[in-house]
């Protein structure tokens, strides 16, 4: 028996708990005092990924929920809460690993980025289940554009930036 591939829900998921590990890691480099390169390549790294998960939402998923549980309140919500999370990404990506505040913008961006996935995963992923949108070509489409994000993953990068500095 062929296995499915993974729905919409099943990737967002699985971005939730890479970057959850991702921001444990973090946390075990700041308790060893890891230096300041290693600290800087892994918030870096959690800043990519967050960054391509956001976009994944707002442009595939979040529009394909707002069609089917027409909640805009709901999802004006979730593009909220993104918009927050961008700029502590653009503030972490501004900042020198050795300001004294660093670890802290890490440290808090995750304590940001853990309430809003088990809001996600509460008030959004149970009601998308119980719709009838259908997960699997969204999970298609989100594959094929996470490696087209994936492709420019410096550009990205730059867009941040440039929010931070602006």
């Amino acid at each position: 028996m062929k296995k499915q591939a993974p729905d919409a829900i099943d990737l967002l998921d699985a971005d939730h708990l890479a970057v959850h590990a991702l921001f444990e890691a973090y946390r075990e480099l700041v308790r060893k005092r890891a230096p300041a390169l290693q600290r800087r390549a892994l918030a870096e790294e959690i800043c990519l990924e967050l960054t391509i998960h956001a976009k994944l939402e707002e442009e595939l998923f979040h529009p394909a929920v707002r069609e089917a549980l027409h909640d805009d309140d709901l999802l004006d919500e979730a593009e909220d809460e993104h918009g927050s999370q961008r700029e502590f990404v653009a503030q972490i990506l501004a900042t020198q690993p050795q300001d004294e505040l660093y670890d802290a913008k890490v440290a808090v961006l995750g304590e940001y980025v853990e309430r809003h996935v088990r809001k996600e995963r509460e008030e959004v992923f149970n009601r998308v289940l119980a719709s009838r949108l259908d997960l699997q070509a969204l999970g298609r489409s989100i594959t094929v554009r996470r490696e087209e994000l994936r492709a420019v993953a410096d550009a990205l990068r730059e867009d941040a930036l440039a929010s931070a500095m602006a």
